[in-house]
This record gives C-alpha cells, structure tokens and sequence, in this order.
C-alpha cells in the first residue's frame, strides 16, 4: 500500500509539472507551444515533414503522407503547407500526399528577388515533382495555389492526371469580390498584415463562421506572417496581376472546381468561369463557406474529391 500511495504521489507531481510546462508554453512561449500543436495535427494527419533542395540551392519544406496515386496540393498566399492538415486524414487512406510550402511562403526559401508569378512558381513545383522522382500527378490547390495549379497543367499538360481547384485566384472576368472592392478603392489589402489585430481580422475575413481560437495561439501564427509582411507584398503584386483564362481554355484535363458561397477573397462566380474554360470539368459551390473549404469543411470537401475521383476511373 505504501509502495501505491508513493506511486500516485509520483504521478501527481508529474502530472503538475507537466501542466506546469505546458502553462510555460502557452504564455511564456507561444510560438512553441504553436509548433507543438502543429507537430500534433501532422500526426493526427498521418503527414510527416520532409525537405528538398533543388539545384540551385532553393530549399523546399514539404509534407507527405499516405499511400496510392500521389496527390500535390498547394496553398494559397500567406498560408503554407499545414492548411491542409484537417482534410489530410481524409486523403491519406487513398492518396500519396505531398503538401510543400511554396517558395515565399512557410519553412522553403524565399529569395528577396524572386520572380513569385504564377509561370515561374509552376517552374519550381516542376523541378521539386521531378526531384521527388513524381512524372505525373493528381495536382490541387486553394486560391493562390490554384492559380499555380491550373498555370502548371497547361504548361506541363502530359504529367497532370486531374485537377482539384479550390476558390482559384486567377480568374480575371469573375464579378470583384469584397476585397478586390475594398483594394480598388484605396483600402488596405486585408490579406497582408502588420500587427496581432489585423491577423485576428484577416481570420475572420476568410472564413464564413468565427473560428474558435485562442488569442494567444492567433497571436503566436501572427508573428510569422508579420515577419513576411514586405516580401508578401511584393508576391500580392505578381499573382494579381495574373489572368490564368487564356493559358487553360479548353484544357482537356479532368477538374473538380470547388468555391464557397461566402467567399469575400475572390469572387464564387470565378467557377463558373472555370467551368466553361476547363473543357472536362464539374463546379461545386459550398453553402456556409468561405475562401478555406479544405479547413471550413474538410470532410464535405474530402467527400466531393473522392466521389470525383472514382469517377476518373482506374
């Protein structure tokens, strides 16, 4: 009994000091706790994290996990490769995925000068796939990323299987959207911040519903998008300059188009657009949904891609 009553003694103060260190974590060093919590969802995920180098020296950070076909998905400007950590347990049952961090973006390079256009980041992704020894892929990506998406398959069009495009930027005849609106009329870009406060807004701004986050843990996410605040707007510059409509019309590759409803980013008519230029495509609109439907919705999205792609067939 002595031996037990010790024993639970231990236990205790394990559990204190755990619950000490991780109180240390939250508010002495939420960055940490940040990376904590994001090594977690990897997990949870099945992802693990890989790098790259390619020959000239640019470094890739990039996710992979799963098995099957290999599945690229990119994200969009100002996010990384982890925005793809919910819907990921949907995928990695069927699909081989590998998620990089775009060049200007998260934990890969970004070179002061680079040209970030659409063409020379469907460059890049290019030498990274044939690095990874992937000669042809399933390729997806959100707003940003589908505009890199859609730019990679109409110039390498043999080594794309299908096409997921999720609230594509790009769209040049799509109806303004709220914050194309708010730009053209000499407002701030809600998409690029400075301070704790506008990353708490730019939150709300993606998304249709409040996301329910701790302001410390906004806070810690913040600081990297702080850091990146001159080079994001010089990359803002190069992709919204940038029409993707007469580079894919009548791409014969087969693409799911999903946009939600409630998108103030880009407008949801830019999938209708889509839908006529993609010659071999389906549009899906989300109700409730906002710029992120692969973090609002993951497993109503994950549904609609799995549907889509035993649709293509063996």
């Amino acid at each position: 009994m002595k031996a037990l009553k010790w024993g639970l003694l231990a236990l205790g103060a394990l559990a204190t000091l755990a619950i000490g260190v991780g109180l240390y974590l939250f508010y002495r060093a939420p960055e940490r706790a940040l990376s904590a919590a994001i090594d977690y969802e990897r997990r949870q995920a099945g992802l693990a994290r890989r790098d790259a180098t390619l020959a000239d020296g640019l470094h890739y950070a990039y996710l992979e996990g799963g098995r099957g076909a290999p599945l690229v998905l990119l994200h969009g400007f100002g996010a990384d490769k982890d925005v793809f950590d919910r819907i990921a347990p949907y995928l990695t049952p069927q699909f081989r995925l590998v998620i990089p961090d775009l060049p200007g973006f998260g934990e890969s390079s970004k070179p002061p000068k680079a040209d970030y256009a659409p063409r020379a980041q469907a460059e890049r992704l290019h030498a990274l796939l044939a690095r990874l020894g992937l000669s042809r892929v399933h390729l997806g990506g959100n707003s940003m990323g589908g505009q890199i998406a859609l730019t990679y398959a109409a110039m390498y069009p043999r080594e794309v299987e299908s096409l997921w495009i999720l609230n594509a930027a790009g769209v040049a005849s799509a109806p303004p959207s709220e914050m194309q609106r708010q730009i053209a009329a000499g407002g701030d870009n809600p998409l690029t911040v400075q301070d704790e406060d506008e990353f708490a807004a730019l939150v709300d701004f993606v998304t249709a519903r409040p996301v329910h986050i701790p302001r410390w843990l906004l806070d810690a996410m913040a600081q990297r998008r702080i850091r990146n605040f001159a080079l994001e707007e010089r990359i803002f510059k190069q992709v919204a300059a940038d029409s993707v409509e007469e580079r894919i019309r009548g791409l014969a590759i087969p693409a799911l188009i999903v946009w939600g409803q409630q998108d103030r980013v880009l407008h949801p008519g830019g999938a209708g657009v889509l839908q006529m230029l993609l010659i071999k495509s389906e549009a899906v609109l989300l109700p409730d949904v906002g710029h992120l439907p692969m973090v609002e919705a993951p497993e109503r999205c994950a549904r609609d891609y799995l549907r889509f792609r035993a649709g293509l067939g063996p």
